[in-house]
């Protein structure tokens, strides 16, 4: 079997989960690392990695290789994509494209012209419990799909710096959720109405974002999703979703650290949920990766492709001018 070579652009937590994955994989070879950091070349040459680079632009120098993985800063996602993808280089990019529509329908068309293999990664798609849901869905095991319930809390808020370049809550949380609501029961959303305040950290509201919202989704055909967020959870990573049709109902619950039940005189305790990203969706990293793989390997199409990213950013950028204008914002708005 035909070994792949991989380069990774940014080497932050999720450069780091796809680099130590990769090493994994038999089939193949992590030949090029970029970062600007010390500390990160220093990780990447202790694995072994031939060419550990400054700048991307050296990175597409320095050897041949078949695809690369763009962790890095999300204002040069665009930029990395298109220089790839003139050299016929394969990417697996983290989400989003950009934040500008515009520019993100330019990456595509370039894309489109180049025929090269573009995946986002949106890797809650990855996760098993929530694949089960939605393959429940699909085979009709609850009807037709009338609500879609999404939470997504996280256990503590980012630091400002990050929330005041993240391009917001719905831009950088909550797009997670948005690609969801379409995969999930695999239907486009036609309206988006968003509510939402400051009710974590003042601080996040002073940087011109918000910590706590709930957005109601109205698909093409009427039915609905409700995604509620919150930027710090009490008791750590809350990631849940329900599916309710009409003939059931189908849930996928948080992970905890163990499954332990104390009962006793005082009530009932159990272990909390997995602390953060990192842990809740360990797995669902490898997967999303192990089928970009197989994408390249069998010239198959990916399972996350430009469109998703697209139509998430869409449903992004129409909950903000729901916010701002306080109305439900058709998508077709979004130009």
């Amino acid at each position: 079997m035909k070994k792949l070579r991989f380069a990774i652009a940014g080497l932050g937590r999720i450069g780091k989960i796809h680099l130590d994955n990769l090493l994994k994989v038999n089939n193949v070879e992590v030949v090029a690392v970029m970062d600007p950091l010390d500390a990160s070349q220093q990780y990447a040459r202790k694995r072994g990695i031939p060419f550990v680079v400054d700048t991307y632009e050296e990175l597409l120098k320095v050897t041949p290789f078949d695809a690369v993985v763009i962790c890095s800063p999300t204002d040069t996602h665009a930029d990395y994509v298109e220089l790839a993808a003139e050299k016929g280089i394969n990417i697996f990019c983290e989400k989003p494209l950009d934040l500008s529509l515009k520019r993100v329908t330019e990456v595509l068309r370039t894309i489109n012209k180049t025929n090269v293999k573009l995946m986002l990664g949106f890797n809650r798609r990855f996760d098993k419990e929530f694949k089960k849901v939605q393959q429940l869905v699909k085979n009709g095991a609850i009807g037709q799909p009338h609500i879609v319930k999404i939470t997504s809390r996280d256990p503590g808020a980012p630091p400002i710096s990050y929330i005041e370049k993240s391009g917001g809550l719905f831009l950088d949380m909550t797009i997670h959720d948005f690609d969801m609501s379409r995969f999930i029961v695999e239907k486009e959303v036609e309206e988006v109405y968003a509510k939402g305040a400051v009710l974590v950290d003042p601080e996040i509201g002073i940087a011109g974002d918000i910590d706590t919202a709930v957005i109601t989704l109205t698909y093409s055909d009427g039915t609905m999703a409700i995604i509620d967020n919150s930027r710090e959870a009490a008791y750590g990573y809350d990631q849940r979703i329900e599916v309710f049709g009409s003939k059931g109902m189908v849930q996928a619950n948080n992970n905890f650290h163990d499954s332990h039940r104390l009962y006793n005189s005082k009530g009932m305790q159990a272990a909390l949920p997995l602390n953060f990203f990192l842990e809740r969706y360990e797995a669902a990293y490898r997967t999303e990766m192990s089928e970009y793989i197989n994408s390249l390997l069998k010239n198959t199409p990916v399972p996350v492709d430009g469109n998703d990213g697209l139509q998430s950013l869409k449903i992004g950028l129409a909950a903000i001018k729901s916010l701002k204008e306080k109305r439900p914002v058709k998508i077709h708005e979004i130009v």
